[in-house]
């Protein structure tokens, strides 16, 4: 049985206008990684409540796990919240325990609670909260979708709080090489490289260094001992 399978979605007008680098599906990827979890697909949605419901009820169909980051702070235009309820047709409003978390938080600050902090207490009805150590106001899960800010620094925080409820598989492991000849001369030989060991992930990452072309031969798989062997076979036929 493979490994369980996920997707991210990222979403913001901010990163399709180039104002922000992403630095969460990065993140994210390496994460799953460690954890025997596949990442295989990422999407970027604008700040558009028909896109991200769409993106979300199909994402959430195709995959065992669905992690989005952004849309879920206190303006205007943080419509995640809504928007997965409207996927999963659930209801969203204050909740009492999201509630409680925020009003602990700015009591021990002295800022106020106001209208607008308290939009991050809305919660789909039957989703689970999501802990934030860094800031405490709450992601969340709904089915097998994971809500997550997007500010960096709490959703690492809130990909940690995640990954230990989850069941993992087999840590995708990988070894590379780098070899001193031009794609049109390897492909040939990486062709039947890949054909030989299909369980494999062989990709060509191509350079040009000193003058010199070249690539960087990188093997991906869950079995350390074919990747041993594909490494071989990679020196002893492509790399002369």
């Amino acid at each position: 049985m493979g490994n369980p399978t996920a997707a991210m979605l990222v979403i913001g007008d901010e990163i399709l206008s180039g104002r922000t680098r992403d630095a969460n599906m990065y993140h994210l990827a390496q994460e799953l990684t460690g954890h025997g979890v596949d990442l295989t697909e990422v999407r970027v949605v604008s700040d558009d409540a028909p896109a991200i419901i769409a993106a979300v009820k199909a994402l959430s169909g195709g995959f065992d796990h669905v992690f989005t980051s952004g849309g879920i702070g206190p303006t205007h235009d943080d419509i995640t919240a809504d928007c997965i309820a409207a996927a999963y047709g659930a209801a969203i409003d204050v909740r009492a325990d999201a509630r409680a978390l925020l009003e602990a938080h700015y009591a021990r600050t002295g800022l106020e609670l106001n209208e607008a902090r308290l939009r991050m207490a809305r919660i789909p009805d039957g989703a689970i909260l999501i802990d934030n150590p860094v800031s405490i106001a709450p992601g969340f899960t709904m089915g097998n979708v994971h809500v997550m800010a997007g500010v960096p620094a709490v959703f690492k925080a809130m990909v940690a709080s995640v990954l230990a409820t989850l069941a993992g598989g087999a840590p995708l492991v990988s070894q590379s090489m780098e070899i001193r000849r031009g794609e049109g001369d390897i492909a040939g030989p990486l062709a039947t490289l890949a054909a030989d060991f299909p369980d494999l992930s062989i990709g060509c990452y191509p350079f040009r260094k000193d003058g010199i072309y070249g690539a960087n031969i990188v093997v991906r798989g869950h079995d350390a001992e074919q990747i041993d062997a594909a490494m071989i076979r990679l020196k002893q036929e492509v790399a002369v």
